[in-house]
């Protein structure tokens, strides 16, 4: 077993619409730290689903739900923290408004 330290999804801003932002391809993956920093200058919102290899994000893998940044917030998600993807599962997200919430997910990648 190889375990790697990496980053899974480099610093970049949260779409306003449902994206994956990671896939665990080949690779248990292992949520180490989970961050988002609203550069805005106003309230703004982010949604986060961990969704298994055959399923699509919704209510039933929704781990995070619109939860409200403040201007100049930075959340670190407590509740992505351990959390496990399979071979196959992925991160996706959506913002309430593009260009407002900065991310960026570390973590293992294990084979």
């Amino acid at each position: 077993m190889t375990v790697t330290v990496k980053v899974l999804v480099p610093a970049k801003f949260a779409e306003n619409s449902q994206t994956t932002q990671y896939t665990a391809t080949g690779v248990t993956a292992i949520i180490d730290k989970f961050t988002a920093t609203n550069i805005s200058g106003s309230a703004a919102t982010i949604s986060v689903n961990l969704v298994t290899t055959a399923g699509s994000a919704g209510n039933t893998n929704l781990i995070t739900k619109t939860k409200t940044l403040q201007a100049s917030e930075v959340y670190t998600f407590p509740e992505l923290v351990g959390q496990v993807l399979a071979v196959g599962d992925f991160i996706s997200t959506i913002a309430g408004t593009g260009s407002a919430i900065n991310i960026r997910v570390s973590g293992r990648e294990v084979t």
